[in-house]
């Protein structure tokens, strides 16, 4: 039986999402690589030759399509400069989006940038496969891309921000996912198989509601033994913040102390004594090898704040507790609360 031949490959025509059915043509002006999202692959191999006969014939291109003064690499690079200077516990996160969208994006002409083809790569890019791109994730790119020429118009480089026009992708923040009690001693239990010296950033993380960013960059002088409070000078809401230490988190704190340590120093380390700034490595290590599923780090905030609900703390100070800026954010774990769920349908009695 003959088998069927794959489809011959051309050159400048390609599926930036196999399977996709919408094909894009690339090429060079110049020094300046173009990208054009057609739709069926005849009608991009159709436009590709087009575009390279107008090259070769030396034609102007459409005005849309010529390069047009700074790229967006380049506004790219001073959006970089100052996100370190002003939100430097963030930069390795942003650095590692920027990268991605750069390799997109940056040798386009930022005003050739339109909301569409923003739009349409939120939309196209990593929507299979294992690591599919959460509609949460795919707003901070947009809120970067918005950044870029947020300050691209600072400096005088461009006039209008396409990002501003593109819709923001629907989250589910009501959607909470916290660590069951059984979920939480097959997780010690795997954390103790090689990775016992993690158990305390795990102690400190379900008692004190930290986010991922505000754990991890900690210093030892944030850490106040005395008032038995971790002080959070720079937070995501751009306020101080002052935690309370549990009798367990302080315990926490306290096995990590080593001699020779220096105030500035950050609290949490690898077994190698390196700065740790993220946990997924091993957190989704043990987290597999315990069977439990769909679980994140920021999962053990949500658990912190639920067990408050359900042990019967009021939401304004779960609201505190957590951070968070508004008293909606915590109305999520109201139903979680039995003193407030009572006392809600207690008030029937005074009616009749």
């Amino acid at each position: 039986m003959a088998t069927r031949k794959a489809p011959a490959k051309v050159r400048g025509v390609y599926e930036r999402e196999p399977g996709s059915g919408v094909w894009w043509i690339c090429y060079k002006q110049g020094t300046v690589r173009k990208r054009e999202k057609v739709g069926r692959k005849g009608d991009a191999i159709e436009l590709y030759r087009q575009r390279k006969t107008e090259l070769r014939a030396g034609a102007k291109l459409a005005p849309n399509l010529r390069h047009k003064g700074v790229t967006f690499g380049v506004l790219a690079e001073e959006a970089l400069a100052w996100s370190a200077e002003f939100h430097p516990k963030d930069i390795k996160t942003v650095m590692g989006r920027m990268k991605m969208l750069t390799g997109e994006f940056g040798l386009v002409a930022a005003s050739d940038l339109t909301p569409q083809m923003i739009d349409s790569w939120l939309t196209d890019y990593r929507t299979k496969g294992k690591n599919v791109l959460a509609p949460a994730t795919k707003n901070r790119y947009r809120a970067l891309i918005s950044l870029v020429y947020r300050q691209g118009m600072r400096n005088g480089k461009v006039k209008a921000n396409p990002a501003r026009l593109v819709a923001a992708r629907a989250e589910n923040n009501a959607r909470v996912r916290y660590l069951l009690p059984d979920e939480e001693k097959a997780l010690r239990t795997a954390m103790e198989n090689g990775r016992l010296c993690y158990i305390p950033a795990l102690d400190v993380a379900l008692n004190s509601g930290m986010r991922l960013s505000e754990q991890f960059s900690l210093t030892w002088e944030a850490i106040d033994f005395g008032r038995k409070e971790i002080v959070l000078d720079e937070t995501k809401n751009g306020s101080s913040r002052h935690i309370p230490m549990n009798s367990t988190c302080e315990a926490a704190f306290r096995s990590l102390v080593v001699a020779g340590q220096k105030p500035a120093d950050r609290v949490f380390s690898s077994r190698h004594g390196k700065a740790i700034n993220t946990p997924r490595k091993w957190f989704e290590a043990s987290a597999e090898e315990a069977g439990i599923t769909d679980l994140t780090w920021h999962s053990l905030r949500h658990t912190f704040c639920s067990r408050l609900a359900m042990a019967g703390v009021d939401i304004r100070t779960i609201a505190q507790l957590a951070g968070h800026k508004t008293l909606a954010m915590a109305m999520r774990y109201s139903h979680l609360s039995p003193s407030h769920n009572l006392s809600a349908i207690e008030k029937l009695v005074a009616v009749e």
